[in-house]
């Protein structure tokens, strides 16, 4: 008999996770909807609710609270998918590290960027807007900044690594440039607000890192 329930059992329980990312998947939508015609501020959970078609509870269930959908929001945009995997663990970036030379390794940077920027860009500046009035929201902003520039000064580690700065770069102050150029601020002043492509943003980030950083 135990032969017999054991499948039944997992069946209903990767049916319960499906429908669970399912959820979360439309509240998540819900929000960045609401969050971009309202602002965040003047989101609710209830409106967020009622657009997911999700009971309150549920959401409080799920996300805890109207930060905890942001910080989800981020996540998934970041990552491209809710897949609980880290962004140093994925292909692109372990391509991103293994490149056989510094210019390969920064257009490979400057593609990963530009993928990911459209994604973040627009999440980006809800979170932005919602830290003006928001302490919970501005600590998430800086805790964002924080793993981005750990993140990036892990390109700058490998360019110093391998002897490729330029002379007089050090590996402090090449992340610090890379912070600086491949900021979401940056990209939402040149895409957004300039009207620049994605492309041409790729290009310039691209052209811009290796004359800042390679001999």
């Amino acid at each position: 008999m135990d032969r017999d329930v054991k499948p039944h059992r997992t069946y209903d329980g990767a049916a319960r996770q499906a429908r669970t990312r399912r959820t979360r998947a439309a509240v998540v939508e819900a929000a960045q909807s609401l969050f971009v015609e309202r602002g965040y501020a003047a989101t609710t959970i209830d409106a967020i609710s009622d657009r997911s078609d999700t009971p309150p509870t549920t959401v409080y269930r799920l996300f805890s609270s109207k930060l905890g959908i942001l910080k989800a929001l981020l996540d998934v945009s970041i990552g491209g998918d809710d897949d609980a995997v880290a962004m140093a663990d994925r292909p692109q970036v372990r391509a991103l590290f293994s490149a056989d030379d510094p210019k390969g390794q920064l257009a490979a940077f400057a593609a990963l960027l530009r993928q990911v920027m459209a994604r973040v860009g627009p999440v980006h500046r809800i979170l932005a807007d919602a830290a003006r009035s928001d302490q919970d929201a501005a600590s998430l902003l800086t805790e964002i900044a924080r793993q981005r520039h750990e993140g990036q000064q892990g390109i700058a580690r490998s360019l110093s690594g391998s002897g490729s700065l330029r002379p007089g770069i050090g590996e402090r102050d090449a992340g610090d440039i890379i912070h600086a150029l491949a900021s979401p601020e940056v990209y939402g002043l040149l895409v957004t607000d300039r009207g620049w492509s994605a492309e041409r943003y790729e290009t310039w980030l691209r052209s811009i890192l290796t004359d800042q950083l390679l001999p």
